[in-house]
């Protein structure tokens, strides 16, 4: 790529603060999405071993490449239920749910080969050594794309820049405007993602991720998950923290009636997505991913939310859990 001369005087830029990124030793890409793509392409593997419980975005690559899929089971742990030897040609995928499976990302690196740890919901985690890692920015901070990939592979691939200073229009407006009404151009961005293909990460994406508060992000989130823990842990069927937090992404709540818990939240301008649908139709409906899929509730402990709102999210399911007794 050409590097640009820098003009002298003009128009002001944006002022952002300049720091390091994160992530700046890893491979920059425009998604997570296409870092799997990245890697899947220099690693020339022919199957891929993919938990049940994912989402449908990451088969987009897999069948791009024309791979062999298949899906594996997780125990109430989140360890994976797999007795055969995977081939010497296939790879494992496994995501640290809600980015507070550090040990069994670590344990599950060390029982399988050509491992893939997805910390896309694990920012904070730096990777395991040895282990391709694939990162997300975008679900982490208001950036427009973004994606990460540590490997240990020598090879690389050249890609073309992408260009994102047309897709901010969401974020700009969502500070005019509010969350509503800018969920339109945040739809129109992830349908752009969907189809755009594989590029290096644009320069505005990167300048953006150079500009942010790492260190006080990470400890807005541990506060936010530790209070919402000390508060609910008491009611999550789920057993999965340890005493180590690394600014995960959401507090995943699993408890029954989570569904409708769901509904109840978004009614009171609470937002929680869904992990996910799709994942139905591939499990029984006795099965550890279908309780996931059906009543786990992530509930928001990102840095825009102050303790007042973890509160409030506190007495909404305190509510909740009093009508269903």
């Amino acid at each position: 790529m050409t590097k640009r001369r820098k003009i002298i005087g003009g128009f002001l830029p944006l002022e952002l603060p300049e720091g390091v990124e994160y992530h700046e030793r890893a491979v920059h890409l425009n998604s997570a999405r296409y870092a799997l793509e990245y890697l899947l392409r220099i690693k020339n593997y022919k199957k891929i071993y993919l938990p049940a419980f994912i989402c449908e975005s990451v088969l987009q690559p897999i069948k791009r490449l024309n791979l062999t899929y298949v899906f594996y089971r997780m125990d109430p742990h989140f360890m994976p239920m797999l007795e055969r030897e995977l081939e010497n040609d296939s790879c494992l995928l496994y995501v640290n749910y809600f980015g507070v499976n550090r040990a069994v990302a670590e344990a599950v690196s060390r029982c399988f080969k050509h491992v893939i740890i997805d910390n896309t919901q694990a920012f904070f985690e730096q990777p395991i050594a040895g282990t391709n890692t694939i990162y997300s920015a975008r679900k982490f901070f208001g950036v427009p794309d973004g994606g990460y990939l540590y490997t240990d592979s020598a090879k690389r691939l050249k890609l073309a820049p992408d260009t994102s200073y047309y897709r901010c229009d969401g974020l700009l407006k969502q500070i005019d405007q509010g969350h509503d009404s800018a969920l339109p151009l945040f739809v129109e961005n992830e349908d752009y993602l969907n189809q755009c293909g594989m590029k290096a990460m644009a320069p505005l994406t990167r300048r953006l991720l150079q500009s942010i508060d790492y260190p006080r992000m990470l400890a807005s989130r541990n506060e936010n998950f530790r209070f919402l823990h000390e508060v609910l842990g008491k009611y999550n069927t789920l057993t999965i923290f340890g005493k180590t937090l690394n600014g995960p992404l959401c507090y995943p709540f699993l408890v029954d009636h989570g569904d409708v818990l769901k509904d109840v939240l978004l009614k009171n301008g609470v937002y929680v997505n869904d992990y996910w649908d799709e994942v139905l139709p591939r499990v029984p409906k006795e099965s550890f991913e279908y309780q996931l899929s059906r009543n786990l509730v992530p509930l928001p402990i990102d840095q825009n939310c102050s303790q007042s709102e973890m509160q409030v999210i506190v007495q909404i399911i305190d509510r909740f859990l009093k009508d269903s007794v």
